[in-house]
């Protein structure tokens, strides 16, 4: 099984990679699109939406026919706010429209950016990432949010308000925390992905 990490200049790949090997898998790091020819792709990412998309567009074509092929494809944070058609930090710039809807920034009277562990509800029990996870406390460092107009959020937190902290279409995962830095839970839903 090959695993690809994507590497487009933004993210903890250092860290995504090394929960995958602690694992026992051999993720490829994928710094050119050449390199996303995989079984699996993660989609890590740290930082603004506008630069996220800059930096991913060389790689956007081959995760579409990825996803579009049924290959499983899972954004991390950043990663997975690449998945919707916009965002509140960055108006102009355009998603990869994987997910119908938008990034909002958390409507909270709490201190941005939602910092440190939260537990999660789940709400789509038949979620495979979630196999074996109830709701368990999981790492987030976030002001943005995913806010998708489809039926396809697969777990909540509360922070002041509601949290969208997971999404689910088909073949297509994010997660609104940070799986590599939530410990075992995090660990195990990285192993749920690679199970797939």
């Amino acid at each position: 099984m090959k695993l690809a990490v994507v590497d487009y200049g933004m993210g903890n790949i250092k860290s995504v990679c090394n929960a995958f090997a602690y694992l026992g898998a051999k993720p490829v790091i994928a710094d050119t699109p050449s390199k996303l020819n995989a079984d699996k792709i993660v989609i890590p990412g740290v930082g603004s939406f506008g630069e996220g998309v800059k930096n991913l567009a060389p790689f956007i074509p081959k995760i579409r026919n990825a996803v579009n092929s049924g290959t499983p494809v899972l954004g991390i944070c950043l990663g997975l706010h690449m998945f919707l058609e916009v965002s509140e930090e960055s108006p102009e710039v355009q998603g990869m429209g994987l997910i119908k809807g938008g990034v909002k920034k958390l409507q909270t009277r709490m201190r941005l950016p939602h910092m440190g562990w939260n537990s999660i509800r789940i709400k789509k029990k038949r979620c495979p990432l979630f196999r074996g996870i109830n709701g368990d406390h999981v790492y987030f460092v976030h002001t943005y949010h995913p806010v998708p107009k489809e039926n396809v959020v697969a777990a909540t937190a509360r922070y002041g308000c509601e949290v969208n902290a997971a999404v689910w279409k088909d073949n297509l995962y994010g997660t609104q925390f940070h799986p590599e830095k939530s410990g075992k839970i995090g660990l195990r839903l990285l192993e749920n992905f690679l199970e797939l």
